[in-house]
């Protein structure tokens, strides 16, 4: 139920605590958690030792560009929007480079036993000050186009797709990890733009998918990820989705039109979210303990987003592949920092 975030670079008896509680099934890392891959790859040994019989996914957000916890021992990945900006030019190698960003990024992240990165981001590119240079592109048809190969690139990593922050967040201004953020357009408005790449995504295999906290007060007075609505009926039962239902984290600003913590994991239940982010360790006892009544995330939901066998990283090293393919996203997609 819980995907819970730990505050340092090793476990201390309160996260083993947290760990251990059944409701929890998973730990997201962050930039906080890790000073290099070496340290990295001990603290999520670690991490499994806690739960050593049960599926529990570790989760992180390596979407690349400025997105990326892993950086010290990892490859620095462009931004999705270079990818976008690329297809304008060239169409069929900005399509192949998703893929290999994609399958690139994963394949990392499964070396190091790295269930899931949330990606990719499926929002438009139309000015939210939250997803920015996160999204592909404005272009419902290219989003969706480069979202489909992104897809393909994560799951040839034995990497599950999540795809956020549904039903879009791309075209309201506001920042959610600081204010509320309403959109304003109709339900029919959002089917023909924000939608496509998300309804792509999911024919695509994706296995997840994350709400948003953003009111679409033309559909429901209540924020997507607080709502059934959002999640079941449109979804669930018109977009035929059946994978898992993330609700994105409970501590950002816009998650508090819910109210308190237990409220806005209560509200988030009720509405259909199978997973619920608690990312800040400042919010995880409260959130562990009003959840310790609760069932657990039933376990094969669970173990449909954990990683597939990966390699070593030795062996992902001894790969010409990937040295083929950072080559390529460092010439066709050049960091902008280092201009």
């Amino acid at each position: 139920m819980l995907i819970i975030g730990v505050p340092g670079k090793t476990l201390s008896d309160e996260d083993r605590v947290w760990l251990s509680s059944p409701q929890v099934s998973g730990v997201i890392l962050f930039s906080r958690n890790c000073a290099n891959r070496d340290q990295v790859v001990e603290l999520i040994d670690d991490i499994r030792m806690e739960r050593p019989d049960d599926p529990f996914l570790i989760c992180v957000d390596q979407e690349g560009g400025p997105v990326q916890r892993f950086r010290e021992g990892f490859t620095r990945l462009p931004a999705l929007a270079r990818l976008g900006e690329l297809y304008e030019r060239d169409p069929k190698l900005a399509v192949a480079l998703a893929e290999e960003h994609a399958w690139l990024m994963a394949s990392e992240m499964r070396a190091i036993d790295i269930d899931l990165s949330f990606a990719p981001v499926a929002d438009l590119a139309r000015g939210n000050l939250a997803v920015g240079q996160r999204a592909f592109h404005a272009d419902p048809a290219i989003a969706s186009e480069l979202v489909q190969a992104y897809a393909r690139g994560m799951h040839l990593a034995g990497m599950a797709v999540t795809l956020k922050h549904f039903p879009g967040h791309g075209s309201v201004l506001a920042d959610t990890h600081f204010d509320a953020a309403s959109d304003p357009r109709t339900l029919k408005e959002m089917r023909i733009t924000d939608f496509i790449p998300f309804v792509d995504g999911i024919a695509a295999g994706a296995e997840a998918v994350m709400l948003a906290h953003v009111n679409y007060p033309e559909v429901d007075v209540l924020a997507a990820g607080f709502s059934s609505i959002w999640i079941g009926d449109i979804l669930r039962k018109e977009m035929g989705f059946n994978g898992i239902v993330i609700g994105d984290d409970i501590g950002m600003a816009a998650a508090e039109t819910a109210g308190g913590i237990p409220a806005r994991i209560e509200a988030h239940l009720k509405a259909g979210c199978e997973l619920i982010l608690a990312c800040s360790p400042a919010i995880v006892e409260q959130s562990v303990n009003e959840t310790a009544h609760l069932s657990a995330c039933p376990a094969a939901r669970v173990e449909s987003l954990r990683g597939a066998v990966a390699p070593t990283w030795e062996a992902l090293e001894d790969n010409p592949k990937r040295d083929e393919v950072i080559a390529r996203l460092a010439e066709l997609c050049p960091d902008p920092s280092k201009k």
